[in-house]
């Protein structure tokens, strides 16, 4: 399994409860999207995480700047995955991010909003936050490859089906 969060937004450390840390204990890979806010946020996910991908957000401290890119690119049981906080031009600027990339699945965070969203060649991912909810449900992503690419869903931290979805890899 892959765990996907985002917006930890936190000065301590990981803020993980309920089924988002057992997600991310049972994942062989956590992709962060930023805004994990100090260093101490960010050492607490090395240390909950199996391989942890992560970017930094517009919120985090110099040192997490220092640490993290702004953007990465992963590949995943057969997807290419690109990953960032967040891209000016809403859908279509991370849609654009993603063809610059070769991605199959984007990645982003920053709005706290869970969201998925088909733009045709590929899959926009905002796994919503797991530990700032603002007005917006707590969550996270699991994905599970499957023979074609990856399937999805957005879970609440109870663990309830926000929305399930599939990703295609390229062959």
């Amino acid at each position: 399994m892959i765990t996907v969060v985002s917006d930890t937004h936190s000065e301590t450390g990981h803020e993980l409860a309920g089924r988002t840390r057992d997600a991310v204990d049972a994942a062989e890979a956590v992709l962060h999207a930023g805004d994990f806010t100090t260093e101490s946020a960010l050492d607490a996910f090395h240390d909950a995480a199996n391989r942890l991908h992560a970017v930094h957000g517009n919120a985090d401290t110099q040192g997490v700047r220092d640490r993290l890119p702004s953007a990465r690119t992963v590949d995943l049981d057969g997807v290419r995955v690109a990953l960032t906080h967040t891209e000016r031009g809403g859908e279509t600027g991370l849609a654009m991010f993603g063809r610059q990339h070769g991605a199959d699945l984007v990645i982003s965070g920053h709005t706290h909003r869970p969201n998925v969203t088909d733009v045709g060649d590929l899959v926009l991912l905002n796994p919503g936050t797991h530990a700032e909810p603002r007005s917006h449900p707590v969550t996270h992503a699991e994905l599970e490859p499957t023979e074609t690419g990856l399937a999805g869903e957005i879970k609440r931290q109870d663990g309830t089906v926000v929305e399930a979805f599939g990703v295609e890899g390229r062959t």
